[in-house]
Formats: C-alpha cells, sequence, structure tokens
C-alpha cells in the first residue's frame, strides 16, 4: 500500500509514490521490499527477518533511519506482538511489516485525521499515538481492578492472587514497552541526519512527554500492586496469629487437665483417691473450675 501525505492520507500507485515530490507513506510484506527496496534511494539493506525483532526502537543510519516496533496486543497484553520494521528519509516511511499491523493503524489514521499542515513528522506523530491512545483508559482499568482487590481484602473476602499477578506482569511489559517508545522518540527528536524540521521536532517531544506520564502511570501502579501483596500478606499473617493464639490457648487451658490424667492414669495400689465415691465427681469439678478460671485469665489479659 502507497500513500501520499496531503491534508489526509491519500492511497496511490507505487509509480505516484515515486514520482511525486510529496512526502509518502508505504506500507509492504517482507518479500516486496526485498524486490523494491532500491527504488526508496534510501541505500540500505535492512534486515527483514521479523524473528530478529526483540524491541522498539530506532538506528540512525547515513542516510536513512531504521528500526523496529515490538507492540504489545492491548487486548490481549500476554498473547502475540505486532512485530513490523520501518526505514525513513526526508522523503518518507516505509513499513516492512508481515501482519498487516501497521496498516491497521494507518487506516486510523485515515479514519479519524485530516492535517492543516500535513507533514512527515506530524503523519509519523498520529501513528505514534495511535499505538498508545487508549493506554489511558487500559491503565484506569488496572487500577479499579487494584481497588477492588484492596476492597476485597480489607473485608476479609478471599482475594485472587492470580489476578494481582497477571495484572503486575501486563504493567511491567508496559513499563518495558514505554520506555522504549520514550527513546524511540528522543532518537527522532535528536534529528542528527536533518530529516525533520526544527519547527517539527515538538512532535516528537509532545509525544514523549505523554509516554513519560503514562510510564509513570505505570511505575504508581506497580507500587500499588506491591502495597496490596503487602497488604494480604498481613492479613495472612493476622489470621495465622489468631490461630496460633488460639492453638496456644487451648493447649495452656488443657495442659492442668492432662497433669490430673497422667497423675490419676498411673493407678498405683495405695492411691486412696481410687477409691473414693465422690472421687470422679470430684475430679471432673476441678477440671471445670481450670478451664473457667483460665477463661476468665486470658479475657482479663485481652488474649480472646
Amino acid at each position: 500500500m502507497y500513500y501520499l501525505i496531503d491534508s489526509i492520507l491519500k492511497e496511490c500507485t507505487a509509480k505516484e509514490c515515486h514520482s511525486s515530490k510529496q512526502q509518502y507513506v508505504a506500507v509492504l510484506s517482507p518479500e516486496e521490499w526485498t524486490s523494491q527496496c532500491e527504488a526508496f534511494e534510501m541505500g540500505i539493506d535492512l534486515e527483514t527477518d521479523m524473528l530478529n525483532i526483540y524491541t522498539t526502537h530506532a538506528e540512525v543510519n547515513y542516510d536513512s533511519i531504521t528500526g523496529t516496533f515490538l507492540l504489545p496486543d492491548r487486548s490481549n497484553m500476554a498473547g502475540e506482538y505486532h512485530e513490523f520494521a520501518f526505514a525513513l528519509d526526508e522523503k518518507g516511511i516505509v513499513f516492512i511489516d508481515p501482519k498487516d499491523s501497521a496498516n491497521r493503524i494507518i487506516k486510523k489514521i485515515i479514519e479519524t485525521k485530516k492535517w492543516r499542515m500535513p507533514c512527515l513528522e506530524r503523519f509519523i506523530y498520529d501513528f505514534l499515538e495511535q499505538i498508545i491512545h487508549e493506554d489511558a483508559r487500559i491503565l484506569e482499568n488496572y487500577e479499579k481492578k487494584l481497588d477492588q482487590l484492596e476492597s476485597d481484602i480489607e473485608s476479609g473476602k478471599e482475594a485472587d492472587l492470580d489476578i494481582l499477578n497477571d495484572i503486575r506482569g501486563d504493567l511491567r511489559d508496559l513499563r518495558t514497552h514505554y520506555s522504549q517508545l520514550i527513546d524511540l522518540a528522543q532518537e527522532f527528536e535528536e534529528n542528527e541526519n536533518n530529516f525533520f524540521k526544527a519547527d517539527n521536532l515538538r512532535f516528537f517531544r509532545l509525544f514523549s512527554n505523554r509516554v513519560s506520564r503514562l510510564h509513570g502511570m505505570v511505575n504508581s501502579l506497580l507500587d500499588y500492586t506491591g502495597q496490596i501483596r503487602d497488604s494480604y500478606q498481613s492479613v495472612l499473617d493476622v489470621k495465622q496469629n489468631r490461630i496460633m493464639t488460639v492453638l496456644t490457648i487451648v493447649t495452656t487451658v488443657f495442659m492442668p487437665l492432662t497433669l490430673i490424667v497422667g497423675w490419676y492414669g498411673m493407678n498405683f495400689k495405695y492411691m486412696p483417691e481410687l477409691d473414693w465415691v465422690w472421687g470422679y465427681p470430684i475430679v471432673i469439678i476441678v477440671s471445670i473450675i481450670i478451664i473457667i478460671g483460665s477463661l476468665i485469665f486470658f479475657k482479663r489479659k485481652k488474649w480472646l
């Protein structure tokens, strides 16, 4: 797919793209790029093996900027990433995309954007914005889930720590993703090859600032997950302490009774208590007195 950057992105042919003086956007498959890369006159041999994409980054070359995008799927953060490469110069940008991920973003731009002062820098800004445009809402949803988990923990309900661990994993992935996007925007803003107009570098600075805010939100939410985990552990410790307290009290109450049982269980021949008519009732009464007395003592000490 080929587009010319005008007040909107206008779809065109390859011939129109290469012959026009307007800046362009192209989306090619790896096979198409291999066969047509010389027509773009960027003087590069871009690696198109998508299995080698491990990060979002940009690299400045002598007469071009090349790089890759590794984008997490916002609808399923644990799913597969969207991977594609790009190459650009002052004339335009080419996306080398085996799965049509870049083209889906571009179609959203066509549907929603119209520019008064069209330029390559503004297109790149809107392209990057489309990547993160729903992220504030996604982070708000994570915060609501964390609030619900914290509320469940405070109310004594059984909290699902698997959800907490999943959210924590998603947030770590997003934090890495945002760090890479910030580096990418800063590389564009550096403008080492002077491909971009100085007045338009503000677009990359604006995007970098926005991603930095998202990065800060993610860090705050990660701290929040740590607090929730600590709260849950504190609740577990309190429950365990209560259980240990009850077990200790029960053991302490029945310790004298165990002594009595052991004492009169010896069955020595000359133990007069064994022949008493009231021996058995007295032992029962003494045991009850010991239990009641122990409970009263623990109650006054506020151990119960």
